[in-house]
């Protein structure tokens, strides 16, 4: 338990032997349930989440003394998928038995051993006080951890965030693929995450679904952490599947939030200004190819109004920029007296660049991996 609120942990995984045991064991002491969901695994995953949940079970059992029954004390509950349906769609699979139990506060961290278990308590703490709806960690604070990134890692993080920042309307958040997050059981209930994205792209998905409600959440500022596990994402899938997504996810938030809900100014906006980009890109390759058509005269004309278009969407996009101002809780890194500071620039975990001296998640595709 956590500030008076009961905290499970969900740890999916899929053909992750060699460290789902040793993120099983590192949990906190006052996590009171963990949700190990083996995704139908190839490998040796799944005895080794019943090996290490035997092991933390018993030493509950032993620690709460006798009297009750192994499943009332139980710490660990595994549970595993009879086929590989998705990464998404093991975290459902946890956040469905966490509601079941009724925990108050639902975390996530991968089976891969990517996520610092002694930065849990940060992400959690937000929801648990009740500031915000959902916490997520974010990798891309400081330039330590941007140079242990691979180049092509962190251009796919940068332009994801930029994607995922026009998709969900969370227009100050970063890193959005970190899969270390925290969730309320109001939370949960009003996302309705049974109906969300069950494979790479359930997270941009879960955003979308939190804009549309209102939803605060908070950018979690924590280290990067890299071992040996090696991503199986295949991105021949990967890419079209989450494009598809974003594009929809976009196009359902302006209509729900803009249209549906209460009509807005940037609706018209972005309507209107897509559909004269496109007529002034159409009409400068008519008057390239078209032998009756004054080439340069046609293309100023279409020029101008495609800019024209673009300006007006620039404009839609403002608009939303300022609607959606102040859902997004910015919590920096730890300074030197093991406070976290909010709002400022930081470098290497612990400087604050504008003050010398001053204080301061892999989801493969099912069928890829």
């Amino acid at each position: 338990m956590y500030d008076g609120e009961t905290v499970g942990v969900v740890v999916p995984a899929y053909n992750e032997a060699g460290h789902v045991g040793e993120v099983i064991e590192t949990i906190p002491s006052y996590v009171d349930r963990i949700y190990a969901v083996d995704d139908a695994s190839t490998d040796e995953t799944w005895p080794e989440i019943r090996e290490h949940a035997r092991r933390r079970n018993e030493r509950t059992t032993a620690r709460n003394g006798a009297g009750g029954t192994a499943g009332e004390t139980a710490s660990v509950v595994p549970i595993r998928h009879e086929r590989n349906r998705g990464a998404g769609a093991a975290v459902k699979t946890g956040y469905a038995r966490a509601l079941d139990d009724g925990i108050d506060v639902v975390a996530v961290m991968d089976g891969d051993g990517q996520m610092d278990p002694a930065h849990l308590e940060r992400v959690i703490e937000p929801v648990a006080a009740g500031e915000v709806t959902y916490a997520k960690g974010n990798r891309l604070r400081s330039s330590r951890d941007y140079a242990t990134m691979s180049r092509w890692r962190l251009f796919g993080n940068l332009l994801l965030t930029m994607l995922t920042r026009v998709s969900s309307g969370y227009w100050e958040l970063s890193d959005p693929q970190n899969g270390f997050t925290a969730i309320s059981n109001e939370g949960l209930q009003i996302v309705r995450f049974d109906r969300l994205y069950d494979r790479y792209g359930f997270l941009n998905d879960l955003l979308f679904a939190l804009n549309v409600n209102r939803q605060p959440i908070a950018d979690v500022a924590h280290p990067a952490r890299y071992g040996d596990e090696r991503s199986t994402i295949r991105y021949s899938t990967f890419v079209p599947r989450l494009s598809a997504l974003i594009a929809r996810n976009f196009l359902k938030r302006i209509g729900r939030s803009y249209v549906l809900r209460r009509f807005h100014p940037l609706a018209a906006c972005y309507a209107l200004g897509g559909v004269v980009l496109l007529a002034g890109v159409a009409a400068g390759g008519y008057s390239l190819w078209s032998a009756g058509v004054d080439t340069f005269l046609g293309g100023m004309t279409s020029f101008v109004v495609a800019t024209l278009g673009l300006l007006l969407m620039l404009f839609g996009t403002w608009l939303d920029v300022v609607e959606n101002e102040g859902l997004v809780h910015d919590i920096g890194p730890l300074g030197i007296d093991g406070s976290a500071r909010v709002g400022a620039v930081y470098d290497d975990w612990g400087l604050d660049m504008a003050h010398d001296g001053g204080t301061t998640g892999d989801d493969p595709e099912a069928d890829g991996r």
